[in-house]
């Protein structure tokens, strides 16, 4: 069992926030008040979470519009209660009524794929009459989608909100949430905008002219030194919003990382197993064993809630600014205030899962190491994850049972040929505009809606996010935690012995080689 870490407790040099004035006023919550808003991605992960907190701590606004996709057989309203099923937002059901927010939260019937976002004219009017907030936050983050399907999402897709953002009769903010990651070239981004690969207005004529096919053939090319469409796609989106500046008071947002939720509504919840939570669960289960990493460099990480407390903090800002001047660009980034490294991030996850939450089915006892070599960690990769899940996957298909873990092992091996990119790269972030906004915060403000390191375990937050994953993710209830903690000691014996087996197998081979005969 390792040691528990040492660096997991981190403390804001700013010092602690203080009391509040019974006489103190939420002026972001007033800034909403009776208004309506249009939101995309609002199904998504930051989405979900955006709609929540708008929910519980603005809840004077009149109404979020949501675009939803039809589903055939579904009503676009019938899916905004699916989405209200959602542990997230239990506190704010209980806060507020369930029929009251669903009163307050409308479908509109759409898609940004579509020409003028597929929406009906009736549904356009209403936009046009009632919305002065649009949050554009609908893409695709899949790293590997194909180029066309990724220019038709986030480029062109924004190119058609900016449209229907002009015919807005009331409209006071435009936001499109971008990414810290989108202009790989630059080691240290500033917040300002930044000259786009191409021209998106080309680039999205050209995949209308071509086909599917044509374009992959294509796509590496058109990439360059980007490493996935991702990237590519996004800073030409943000190209399409800078033109529109003089015409439109929108402004580009611009989060890193989004990670599982820090402190509201529920300590840990996700949705997905991107980013970090997926490393952990990968690593938990026993079947990430190896990664090639540069083990001191790190990522720019930001908890989903905080991401969203700058989303609406600047949002305040920007509508209530009147003459005075505001940045166009704004970074909702971490790195500045703490950086937690690669292997930092590996070593609590492991020490969480060991001692505190063990996962079930666990394959092998967590283990391994970073590789800063890549040839180390491709022998380490075949010997300690594709040769046991071979055996682990011939036993089963000598039991009769499907084959699982090579299957696992190749969308590993898919996914951290993206992850190596970051891994190996140290980008810096400047965020000049949240540290003014936080000295324009009163404190009341400062505790609704956080965007400073107040107080952070990081243990805590670890055990929170390998809690939620087990929960809502891997559907594992807590009950059967003892008989993980159980299961984990047996795997611990096993990996001893095989690895015993192997080190002496060595030194016999040795022996036979060099001192025998």
């Amino acid at each position: 069992m390792t040691a528990k870490p040492k660096f997991v407790y981190e403390k804001d040099d700013q010092g602690t926030i203080g009391e509040i004035d019974d006489n103190e006023v939420d002026r972001i919550a007033e800034c909403f008040k009776g208004r309506s808003l249009f939101i995309t991605g609002g199904t998504g992960f930051l989405g979900k979470v955006l709609v929540e907190k708008l929910l519980r701590s603005c809840g004077g606004l009149k109404r979020i519009y949501l675009l939803i996709r039809p589903k055939k057989g579904k009503d676009p309203q019938e899916r905004i209660k699916d989405i209200f099923q959602n542990v997230l937002f239990d506190q704010v059901k209980q806060m507020r009524g369930e029929e009251h927010i669903l009163q307050q939260v409308v479908a509109i019937a759409g898609d940004v794929l579509s020409p003028g976002l597929g929406i009906s004219e009736k549904d356009l009017e209403t936009l046009r009459q009632e919305v002065s907030i649009v949050y554009h936050c609908a893409a695709t983050v899949r790293f590997d989608e194909p180029l066309r399907n990724a220019v038709f999402m986030n480029t062109r897709g924004t190119k058609y909100m900016l449209e229907l953002a002009q015919t807005l009769k009331h409209l006071d903010f435009f936001a499109y949430c971008s990414t810290a990651y989108c202009h790989l070239h630059v080691k240290t981004l500033y917040e300002k905008p930044y000259d786009p690969p191409a021209d998106p207005h080309k680039v999205m004529q050209a995949c209308e002219w071509l086909t599917d096919d044509e374009v992959a053939t294509i796509e590496r090319k058109v990439l360059g030194d980007i490493p996935n469409t991702y990237a590519y796609t996004k800073s030409l989106a943000e190209a399409l919003v800078v033109e529109k500046f003089e015409e439109l008071p929108a402004v580009i947002l611009r989060p890193s990382i989004v990670i599982p939720i820090w402190k509201e509504p529920i300590p840990g919840w996700t949705d997905n197993i991107n980013g970090p939570t997926g490393l952990l669960i990968g690593a938990g289960k026993g079947v990430i064993r190896t990664m090639y990493c540069n083990s001191s460099g790190y990522g720019d990480f930001l908890p989903v809630d905080v991401a969203v407390n700058g989303i609406l903090v600047a949002s305040w800002r920007n509508i209530t600014a009147g003459t005075d001047k505001t940045n166009r660009v704004a970074h909702m980034t971490s790195s500045n205030d703490i950086k937690v490294s690669w292997a930092e991030i590996i070593e609590l996850g492991r020490w969480v899962i060991e001692n505190k939450v063990p996962l079930n089915g666990v394959a092998w006892y967590p283990g391994g190491s970073m590789k800063s070599n890549y040839w180390v960690h491709f022998i380490c990769m075949v010997l300690f994850q594709w040769m046991p899940a071979l055996f682990v996957d011939a036993l089963l298909w000598i039991l009769r049972y499907p084959p699982v873990l090579c299957r696992v092992q190749n969308r590993i091996y898919k996914g951290f040929e993206v992850f190596e990119y970051y891994a190996n790269n140290v980008w810096n972030f400047d965020n000049s505009e949240a540290v003014k906004l936080r000295k324009l915060m009163n404190n009341k403000e400062r505790r609704t809606y956080v965007i400073e390191k107040i107080e952070l375990d990081l243990i805590d937050y670890f055990t929170n996010c390998v809690l939620c994953a087990r929960r809502l993710i891997l559907k594992e209830s807590d009950e059967s935690i003892p008989a993980a903690r159980r299961h984990m000691k047996v795997m611990w014996v096993v990996d001893k012995v095989y690895k015993g087996i192997w080190i002496f197998g060595i030194l016999y081979m040795l022996y036979r080689c060099f001192f025998a005969g």
